[in-house]
């Protein structure tokens, strides 16, 4: 049901905010940490001697934070840890016996992910033990996934997750991939699930040919088979929410009913050498601009579990007033009359059925352990009621390897693509 009431403003910060370069808050681009702890800079570091250093790839199962290290350590050993073959002497999880290539160093094994060397000055090493030192491997695992295809091990293919591994096996991948609701419940395939190529002329995927797009309405762009056609359409109906959620915009009316909610959430194991993984998005919704601010809060979520140092009730992504991503976050940057203009909404629908708004490219990056295993639930949903849609695209997710420091944040994208 479309709402056709009206909402005014009843904050003098609200339009304000719209007036200002579409901006809900005033504060800087940068991002802090959340409930439970310090964050909020990209302090990827340097890397360690016994740690490879990081560069871009296309390697399968997600790439590399493109920062610069130092080499991993090929080492020639010691007595304490060559002499038995079958003796994992690194706590790895791997021993010489079992494909461990360098087992007097822990970020080297088969359950290492490949770093490729920015270096040129530092020595070059094989962290995964495939026998190749610094090999990059150019394929990608999302070409020609179709528009509809409903299955979500697909999906995380879309999002640049390529590598899926059995429990028992030591290596680093996708464990599991489902359909969800924002609650955890498994989902059945509907439209505000879509595997997109591009979400309009004017924005292109940033790693592989597809990307994952998840809507309170219909995954589709305005010229596809099944679009909606309009601000509104239902799928799912009423949701139940995650604990915490909907998570309120400090003086700003809130509501704690969700509709048409949607997710896909993917169980990894993170590579041995890894410290932490981050990913892209946009977010756009009808919400924009007329209710900033009000109950009709529509949010997208990626919900960590275990929880990491700096997130919000799990969640990773939000900016540096710990705004969760809805109408009321400081990245709303394309609409008419914001910094980007409104020609990434082009071809989407979302600048012909309704006033609308988006963000620009976002990225977020948390920390992990080396071979923790962990959950990411991508969630989206309406907030106060089932009208007015919102749709979050998904990309290019990486993991981190560079031997520094990883602290939860968001923050555009330094080259939008």
């Amino acid at each position: 049901m479309k709402r056709t009431y009206l909402v005014l403003f009843g904050l003098a910060g609200a339009a304000m905010a719209l007036s200002a370069g579409c901006k809900i808050t005033t504060d800087p681009r940068t991002f802090g940490g959340g409930e439970g702890g310090a964050g909020g800079e990209w302090t990827s570091g340097a890397g360690k001697p016994d740690q490879g250093g990081s560069g871009a790839s296309d390697g399968i199962g997600g790439g590399f934070d493109p920062s610069t290290g130092s080499g991993g350590s090929t080492g020639s050993g010691s007595s304490s840890c060559m002499n038995d073959k079958s003796v994992d002497d690194d706590g790895d999880g791997s021993s010489e016996a079992q494909g461990d290539c360098n087992d007097c160093d822990k970020n080297v094994g088969p359950g290492a992910v490949e770093v490729i060397n920015a270096d040129p000055m530092a020595q070059a090493s094989d962290e995964d033990c495939d026998g190749n030192v610094d090999n990059v491997l150019n394929t990608t695992c999302d070409d020609n996934i179709a528009l509809t295809d409903p299955d979500p091990k697909n999906g995380a293919r879309a999002i640049d997750l390529c590598q899926f591994v059995d429990p028992a096996d030591k290596k680093w991948g996708v464990l599991e991939a489902r359909y969800v609701r924002a609650s955890g419940v498994e989902a059945a395939y509907k439209s505000a699930i879509g595997i997109l190529s591009d979400f309009g002329p004017n924005v292109n995927v940033q790693k592989g040919t597809r990307m994952l797009a998840l809507s309170s309405g219909y995954s589709r762009l305005a010229a596809q088979p099944g679009a909606c056609g309009q601000s509104s359409c239902n799928t799912y109906g009423a949701g139940s929410p995650p604990g915490g959620f909907p998570q309120d915009v400090p003086n700003c009316p809130g509501s704690k009913n969700i509709n048409d909610d949607i997710g896909l959430e993917v169980k990894i194991r993170a590579p041995k050498n890894a410290t932490g993984y981050k990913f892209n998005f946009k977010f756009y919704s009808f919400e924009y601009p007329e209710y900033v601010c009000t109950s009709f809060n529509d949010q997208f979520i990626a919900l960590v579990n275990p929880a990491p140092m700096g997130s919000i009730n799990g969640n990773i992504s939000f900016d540096s007033k710990k705004n969760p991503v809805s109408v009321n976050v400081a990245f709303f940057d394309v609409c008419d009359g914001c910094p980007l203009g409104a020609s990434e909404m082009d071809g989407t629908g979302f600048n012909v059925w309704n006033d609308a708004g988006g963000t620009a490219w976002l990225a977020t990056q948390a920390p992990i352990n080396g071979g923790e295993e962990f959950s990411v639930r991508f969630a989206i949903w309406d907030t106060g009621d089932s009208a007015l849609d919102s749709t979050a695209v998904i990309d290019g997710f990486e993991w981190i390897a560079n031997g520094g420091t990883v602290s939860v944040g968001t923050d555009t994208v330094p080259t939008p693509k």
